[in-house]
């Protein structure tokens, strides 16, 4: 009960914070970002490691530069996510735009219901918000679940205040083929780490073996969905653009892990051209291929 309490005190504070404007949301960034950088150093061990791997062949400056560059970002993600406990649809639509929108309507006039892939890039959740206004078509977002139950309904919660309907990743393909005659599309993050018992396959991905979720190409090629790609770019600090790259409309032509490959190469690209807005941070590398046969 105790732990309860905590829990909804803090939802509570976070609701009030989210009431401020972006500017002074902002302001707290900038003192986040001293805290979390210079004071409480965190998970800069795992960033540091995660950027010498993925690029070697930079100096240490560049990569520091990185770094930096990583945790400026990182604060102003904290903030732009506690904004989306209370930001107004006007406001989404102000600051996340859809490049080439039509193509979802291609896709439909087709009968291809549609997984779009992300990666922990930029503001991806930001992103999925907006995309509810895209169509009026069931929308669905897959997320992990957190630990803390209480934490977990309140990001449902603000998952689904347009419309969006999340769905727990280990239900996606039930739900899938639940709607299989609806027209439908599904968000599904790329770049999730599975657990050591789940993993089937290793990717290169920044310059190391990586192991890979194989669910995106699984789920496609059982609805036959068309498969497109989230790339993000952040226009200015709040602000950003999302192009949806086509990656294929006839998934049960593909190879095996060519549509896994296709989306992680996709992302890898869109990390390197500007690679500060990734979610460094994350342990993604915590087991390698040698690790299973032991």
């Amino acid at each position: 009960m105790i732990k309860k309490g905590f829990t909804n005190l803090g939802i509570l504070i976070l609701y009030l914070i989210s009431l401020l404007p972006f500017w002074l949301l902002y302001i707290l960034s900038d003192i986040a970002f001293v805290f979390v950088y210079y004071i409480v150093n965190y998970r800069r061990d795992v960033v540091q490691q995660n950027l010498r791997n993925a690029f070697p062949e930079k100096t240490d400056r560049e990569r520091h530069d990185i770094e930096r560059k990583y945790y400026r970002y990182l604060a102003d993600l904290i903030v732009e996510t506690v904004k989306m406990i209370t930001i107004s649809e006007k406001q989404i639509r102000k600051r996340v735009v859809a490049t080439n929108s039509d193509l979802v309507f291609e896709y439909f006039a087709k009968g291809k219901s549609i997984i779009a892939v992300a990666g922990h890039y930029c503001n991806w959740e930001m992103a999925a918000l907006n995309f509810n206004f895209v169509t009026d078509k069931r929308f669905m977002i897959v997320y992990k679940p957190l630990n803390n139950h209480t934490f977990n309904d309140f990001f449902i919660e603000i998952r689904s205040r347009f419309g969006g309907q999340p769905i727990a990743m280990k239900q996606t393909l039930r739900k899938m083929i639940e709607y299989r005659k609806e027209l439908t599309v599904t968000v599904l993050v790329g770049d999730q780490t599975p657990v050591a018992s789940d993993t089937h396959y290793f990717a290169n991905f920044l310059n190391q073996p990586t192991a890979m979720f194989l669910g995106i190409e699984k789920i496609a090629k059982t609805i036959d969905a068309a498969v497109v790609f989230y790339d993000m770019k952040r226009v200015k600090r709040g602000y950003y653009e999302y192009t949806l790259v086509p990656l294929t409309e006839t998934p049960k032509e593909t190879a095996e892990y060519e549509i896994t490959n296709m989306h992680v190469k996709y992302l890898e690209g869109m990390i390197k051209r500007e690679p500060q807005y990734w979610l460094w941070s994350h342990r993604r590398w915590k087991f390698k291929p040698e690790d299973l046969n032991r």
